[in-house]
């Protein structure tokens, strides 16, 4: 008896079972991509390349997955795409800038996305940036970046290492002379080394892995890191947070720091089925004990320090009740920034 034959002697129930059964499968085997809201190269790349790897076995159906490239208005373009265009059954993720809640709260122009309605999945590691100093300047310490000047060398003015400084400028009343228009954080290392500038903002990981004789000669001074808490292996650094002295600064300082324990994390957009949100979410971790991974991990000596997306989930969805008290005051303090005061 053939199969057509064979559906017509099923009761109703076995049969709707019957012709959604291919569908079902089809579904789960679909491609999966990742769009990186940057160029190639870098760590957005870098780290969506990563999971792109490693996710598709820990999935069902095990489907192929592959990243994209996106790039456009500091992953803007990206965000708005993942949240108003993308299909929402899960073969459509993201990955790009940690600063994306705070671009939202600044009501910065173009952004057609909420970060809290996001789904997010996991994050393979934070981004953890410090300012520091070179060993001949005067300014060793955060107190004394508060005291007087020091001539910090940055990238762009709307770059997150340049925002960071200015924003404690603006907060703290920290005298951080920003230099904007290096090339990139090379440049601006560089720039510290030849004494034209004093100091950079920098990520941590980059610093550690590629100037590690300055760490071990002591080149430089550590003055603070952008994070909520201290990261495990900067924990004589204090961080931003730590340093206010108000219950506004703590609100205001927190939205720009808390880019660091969202990291490189990967989301899909709104209106995701809860069950594919769950099965994304439980292959994400899976994918972490993956030694296939590992040794990814290993071998290219990246960061890592994973964390599931539910508590990212959680930390943006508190920072988003915030915003509308706090927009005018961070809108003032970017417009600031922006004007170099």
């Amino acid at each position: 008896m053939s199969r057509a034959t064979r559906i017509l002697y099923l009761t109703p129930a076995l049969l709707a079972s019957v012709l959604a059964a291919p569908c079902a499968v089809a579904a789960e085997e679909k491609p999966v991509s990742i769009y990186v809201g940057s160029g190639p190269g870098g760590g957005y790349d870098l780290y969506g390349r990563l999971v792109a790897r490693h996710i598709g076995r820990h999935l069902p159906g095990s489907p192929p997955v592959a990243a994209q490239n996106m790039p456009g208005a500091g992953s803007i373009a990206m965000a708005n795409f993942i949240y108003n265009v993308a299909p929402k059954d899960g073969t459509a993720l993201g990955i790009g800038s940690p600063s994306l809640s705070l671009l939202e709260a600044l009501g910065t122009q173009g952004i057609r996305f909420e970060t809290a309605k996001l789904n997010w999945i996991g994050r393979v590691a934070p981004i953890t940036n410090v300012t520091v100093s070179w060993a001949t300047s005067p300014v060793k310490t955060l107190d004394e970046a508060r005291a007087r000047k020091m001539l910090v060398g940055a990238i762009s003015p709307n770059s997150p290492l340049t925002q960071l400084p200015k924003a404690l400028n603006n907060v703290l009343k920290t005298q951080f002379e920003i230099i904007s228009g290096y090339a990139d954080s090379n440049a601006t290392l560089l720039a510290m080394e030849r004494g034209e500038v004093e100091g950079s903002t920098v990520s941590w990981d980059m610093l550690r892995n590629q100037k590690s004789e300055w760490l071990r000669d002591r080149k430089v001074n550590l003055l603070v890191q952008y994070t909520l808490e201290r990261a495990r292996d900067l924990p004589d650094v204090p961080t931003a947070l730590e340093a206010a002295r108000t219950p506004e600064e703590r609100q205001i300082i927190s939205i720009y720091v808390s880019g660091a324990d969202v990291g490189y994390a990967i989301f899909a957009p709104p209106g995701t089925p809860e069950a594919r949100v769950a099965a994304l979410r439980n292959g994400f971790a899976d994918m972490l004990a993956d030694e296939k991974l590992l040794a990814d991990v290993e071998k290219s000596g990246i960061a890592f320090d994973p964390t599931r997306g539910e508590k990212i989930q959680a930390i943006l969805t508190a920072e988003a009740k915030t915003y509308p008290e706090v927009r005018g005051r961070l809108k003032a303090l970017s417009d600031a920034a922006e004007a170099g005061q």
